[in-house]
């Protein structure tokens, strides 16, 4: 997690497209240009009523989504409907380590109506910054993944472990929402939203003084809101969730979020583009190995279709 070239591919991993990025598509283009470049960009999320709450932000799901658009595919695997993520599952075995986490998302569709029998897949790095089925550490895991449905009052919510915080990033979990279960466990999708959840600053830095963390106090401190590349543009007003607890105890996190549930968004992982070699220990980079369902190739070549 300390290596410099870590926080430069995180960047490039990470990166969202002009769609997503307003202030580098106001940058190039300037002036009236850029309003008109912006409003074409938005016009379909904008067109709501101003009585309409706000929707979500969407994000990458990064490059370790597990969702088959960038290596393996854990959705599909029998046991990953689940509430308890903190161990692997399958043919995997393992726990997951660190301070207890539970976190739940309120799905509301734009007019506040709670929205019942959505799935969401969520996932999250480890207290080491790993990522299962990716990192070289943790390649035979595939814990802190997994699915549950929304229940009547469009509360999903599942039992984990407080996420690192990693060099070049906020501390976050991502996940993507479905139009049903089914076509979250059939590989197929389509996925209605995918974005990711901030965590305040004053509670990671209580759970990063713990004993397991130590990595993530430095890169916390290297890293702001402002600064970090996903929530960066709007200091994640849409997804920082309102986190209660304390070390001895665990925490829940908890956010409301507004969705389009009539939404279809591409969604899928990013692969390091070419040139840019992943940081050490990681899928392709030095000392790593792709995962399972990762073609092979020098350095780690990206799956087909993926920038080269």
């Amino acid at each position: 997690m300390g290596d410099p070239d870590n926080a430069a591919f995180v960047r490039r991993v990470h990166d969202k497209g002009l769609r997503f990025d307003r202030r580098r598509l106001l940058g190039m283009l300037g002036g009236a240009g850029a309003l008109a470049a912006l409003n074409a960009c938005t016009s379909s999320s904008s067109s709501s009523s101003s009585s309409s709450l706000k929707e979500i932000e969407s994000e990458t799901a990064g490059p370790y989504p597990a969702d088959g658009s960038n290596g393996p595919d854990v959705r599909t695997i029998d046991g990953v409907v689940r509430k308890d993520i903190r161990t692997s599952f399958g043919t995997a075995s393992g726990t997951a380590p660190g301070v207890p986490l539970e976190f739940a998302l309120v799905v509301q569709d734009r007019a506040g109506k709670p929205l019942s029998d959505l799935a969401v897949y969520a996932w999250h790095c480890d207290r080491d910054g790993n990522y299962s089925l990716y990192s070289t550490a943790v390649t035979d895991q595939n814990y802190l993944r997994g699915i549950q449905t929304t229940d009547a009052t469009g509360t999903v919510s599942f039992t984990s472990i407080f996420p690192a915080c990693y060099s070049g990033r906020w501390p976050h979990i991502h996940f993507e929402v479905y139009g049903t279960l089914a076509n979250a466990t059939s590989g197929d999708g389509p996925i209605v939203k995918t974005s990711q959840i901030a965590l305040p600053e004053d509670v990671s830095s209580k759970v990063y003084a713990t004993e397991g963390y130590t990595q993530s106090v430095t890169n916390l401190k290297r890293v702001t809101l402002a600064s970090d590349n996903v929530f960066g543009d709007d200091s994640a007003v849409t997804e920082m969730a309102t986190v209660t607890g304390s070390v001895e105890a665990g925490y829940k996190a908890t956010l409301t979020i507004s969705i389009d549930p009539a939404d279809e968004e591409s969604g899928g992982g990013m692969a390091p583009p070419g040139g840019g070699a992943p940081p050490s220990g990681m899928p392709g980079g030095p000392g790593g190995t792709p995962p399972t369902g990762m073609p092979a190739g020098p350095g780690g070549a990206p799956p087909s279709g993926a920038p080269a």
